[in-house]
């Protein structure tokens, strides 16, 4: 056994390793739930095999010294009183290669079910959903709002409640789906959602709007256009820059790719039943639905909701819309 879990424990540090260092594209999710199930079994097998075994022993020891102890007194030799509390608890001691799994076992299964089932943390890697989120803020993510997915293979097993626009949602990147992006919900599915000159009109209704003071992005030392605009009963503020054109450059080919029009002033798009349109709040610095279409329904993973901590700057914990 020590051998066998000596090329377990190898092949999961191969694995991470692989993926830290760039040569396999890794899946937390499927890492997690190996190493859930691995150490599972080894949790059974250690309280209903070898824990009796090592207790068998223990008792077996403690029965042979009374025996001896039987013996010498019949032979008239007295004995001083021996101290096996030494060797009982070598005995009962688990051995590094339970120690590494069935002891870790019930530390996983709690990581495994919270990030499953309730809430995962992320970092947020870029700017594109400035001023709500900002690089370096580290956010927590409802699993449960949408639904209960199964992990891994992702698979809806409650309703949950419907995405409505203007949610922040976390999703899996419809290009690569081993990636998790995060956008704000702008159409469901029916709307035609129109980005025109800047301008966002959902079902022929331009979005209302209103000019904010200008934000200072620290991270380029430059101000930006910013406006509060309410999609649904959500508010929430944007960002423009003059300086880019309104043309959607380098779009990509995707599923349900003629239900958008192109042209020079932007793009509008009917988002088909189950999908959804995403764009990001720093809207001309953000890779969203305008370049790579809509997002399906089995690529949701949740709602964000709350920047648990950002090291730069404590203030910034707290709720977001």
């Amino acid at each position: 056994m020590q051998f066998l879990t000596s090329l377990i424990l190898a092949a999961f540090v191969g694995y991470a390793g692989s993926w830290y260092f760039g040569v396999i594209e890794g899946n937390f999710a499927l890492l997690l739930f190996l190493a859930t199930v691995v150490t599972g079994l080894y949790w059974l097998a250690e309280r209903f095999y070898f824990l009796p075994q090592r207790q068998q022993a223990a008792a077996k020891l403690e029965a042979e010294a009374l025996q001896r102890s039987a013996d010498l007194n019949k032979l008239g030799i007295a004995q001083g009183a021996s101290d096996l509390a030494p060797a009982r608890e070598r005995l009962l001691m688990q051995p590094w290669w339970l120690d590494w799994t069935a002891g870790l076992f019930p530390v996983i299964l709690v990581v495994f079910l919270l990030r499953s089932f309730l809430f995962e943390p992320f970092k947020i890697p870029s700017g594109s959903m400035i001023p709500t989120l900002l690089v370096g803020d580290l956010i927590l993510v409802n699993k449960f709002h949408y639904g209960v997915r199964l992990p891994v293979i992702n698979t809806k097993i409650t309703e949950g409640n419907k995405v409505e626009r203007g949610d922040i949602m976390v999703f899996r990147y419809p290009p690569k789906p081993s990636l998790d992006y995060i956008k704000r919900v702008v159409g469901v599915p029916g709307d035609e959602v129109a980005y025109l000159n800047k301008r966002l009109t959902i079902n022929g209704q331009p979005v209302a709007t209103s000019a904010v003071p200008e934000f200072f992005d620290e991270s380029v030392m430059r101000y930006f256009k910013q406006y509060e605009e309410s999609l649904g009963t959500v508010r929430h503020r944007i960002l423009t820059d003059d300086e880019r054109p309104a043309f959607i450059p380098g779009v990509e080919e995707f599923p349900y790719r003629n239900n958008c029009r192109y042209s020079v002033e932007g793009v509008v798009c009917k988002v088909p039943e189950g999908h959804y349109f995403m764009m990001g709040d720093n809207r001309d610095n953000s890779l969203d639905s305008r370049f790579w279409g809509f997002v399906p329904d089995q690529n949701i993973v949740g709602k964000a909701f709350f920047v648990w901590m950002n090291f730069s700057d404590l203030k910034r914990i707290g709720k977001f819309n």
